[in-house]
């Protein structure tokens, strides 16, 4: 049995892949990004708040070493199978699929080399301008100030995570009030 599940079973770092996942989701849709920074509880706009929180999660793992870059390429396949589900629930047909995915894609790839260079020089401004833009439609908002402050403060929470710790189970900063 042992030897099946070698054989046919998960691989750990995609199981470690999903986990990271899940925890990036379930902060994604805490209520208070909602109720106190004023993101539209749209399917565009939580698409952008899973896109950065898997992202802060892949950066995190990526300077780390080769092995939490090979975690982080498995976190970066489960959101894009995540999307695919997503896709198919919602009724896309398998004609319009290949389709749809390339542009999910190159949205979410669009989004994660415009806010990690941002991210990376702790530049506020710069991600303010650019959650202005993609989360809040290009209604300026205080809303996304409080919000690029929560992703470069929780860039900084995350660096101080162990290694370890973090695979486990990722610690994330309050989200502001």
């Amino acid at each position: 049995m042992i030897m099946l599940r070698q054989l046919f079973g998960a691989k750990p770092n995609r199981d470690l892949g999903e986990h990271l996942y899940a925890q990036a989701v379930e902060q994604a849709r805490s209520p208070a990004f909602y109720t106190t920074l004023g993101v539209s509880d749209r399917i565009d706009a939580r698409f952008e708040l899973y896109i950065a929180h898997v992202l802060l999660v892949i950066m995190r793992l990526r300077d780390e070493s080769e092995e939490g870059a090979e975690i982080a390429q498995q976190l970066f396949d489960v959101f894009v199978s995540a999307l695919d589900n997503t896709l198919r629930e919602l009724g896309v047909g398998d004609t319009s699929m290949a389709k749809k995915m390339r542009k999910l894609g190159e949205s979410m790839y669009g989004r994660m080399t415009a806010y990690e260079p941002t991210i990376r020089a702790g530049d506020h401004e710069g991600l303010t301008q650019a959650l202005v833009r993609n989360v809040y439609e290009g209604e300026g908002s205080d809303g996304a100030s409080a919000l690029a402050s929560y992703i470069l403060d929780t860039r900084a929470a995350l660096e101080g995570q162990q290694f370890a710790d973090l695979v486990r189970n990722i610690r994330w900063i309050g989200i502001p009030s």
